[in-house]
């Protein structure tokens, strides 16, 4: 497991790059934030994580199982409580996150795969949302 990259992905490569193309910016497993995001921008308060579908939890559904026991024939249980404790630290790092105002945008490594351009046009609005809004004399500045 020591092998297994924690950044840097094809998927996090393919979204870095897609959104690059389209002019975003953004500090890449930025560790000045909590959780350190994939991605991060933060002048919009937006954190990125590109979840691998196997380490967190959606390897079971991509293979029609009925559960994510089924997908470990050997040392289930040893699996079964590794792969529960990614999927719970996930959600406090979610949860954390919003209450201090990010807002946390998840992908799986699936989707950013086999569609990376809607993927990064999905992070694109959101950034230019959260920049939208902020902006001085937008309404969400106004008493």
């Amino acid at each position: 497991m020591s092998a297994v990259k924690s950044k840097d992905s094809k998927a996090e490569l393919l979204l870095r790059a897609e959104l690059w193309s389209q002019g975003y910016r953004y500090r890449k497993n930025w560790g000045k934030v909590f959780g350190h995001p994939d991605l991060a921008f933060p002048a919009a308060k937006i954190a990125v994580f590109v979840d691998g579908d196997f380490w967190h939890g959606n390897a079971w559904r991509l293979r029609g199982l009925s559960s994510l026991a089924e997908l470990f024939p050997t040392r289930t249980e040893w699996w079964v409580e590794k792969i529960s404790r990614n999927i719970a630290r996930d959600g406090r790092v979610t949860e954390r996150l919003t209450e201090e105002g990010w807002l946390v945008l998840r992908y799986w490594e699936s989707r950013v795969l086999s569609e990376p351009r809607a993927v990064a046009e999905e992070v694109g609005f959101h950034v230019s949302e959260r920049r939208r809004l902020s902006a001085p004399g937008s309404r969400s500045h106004q008493a």
